[in-house]
């Protein structure tokens, strides 16, 4: 998983043509500590996608602007759109995040 670490980047990163997984965290969020425990069970069975990170403290603003109101959180963008959004209560467990994605993505 790649860390994005500017607005401009993100901004870059998200037109792209092909669906990007986007994940927002924080450094002091344990929930977000679990989620990179479990993340290696989920990421491969979606290599076909780019996965990023969001250090949702470094980039001021941007969880606000993609109305991320719990952390960790996974969202979905392509061509610049926000096309899922995954909230915090339901990123509990590699289940919950692989069942999310394969309704978004197939």
């Amino acid at each position: 998983m790649e860390l994005i670490e500017t607005q401009a980047e993100f901004d870059k990163v998200i037109q792209s043509e092909n669906p990007v997984i986007i994940k927002f965290f924080a450094n002091w969020c344990p929930d977000c500590r679990v989620f990179d425990m479990f993340s290696d069970q989920v990421i491969p069975k979606f290599k076909n996608y780019n996965w990023y990170e969001v250090n949702v403290d470094q980039i001021e603003g941007i969880a606000q602007k993609y109305d991320v109101m719990g952390i960790p959180s996974v969202l979905i963008f392509q061509n610049g759109e926000k096309l899922a959004h995954q909230h915090s209560a339901y990123t509990k467990s590699p289940e919950e995040v692989t069942e999310f994605l394969e309704q978004q993505l197939g």
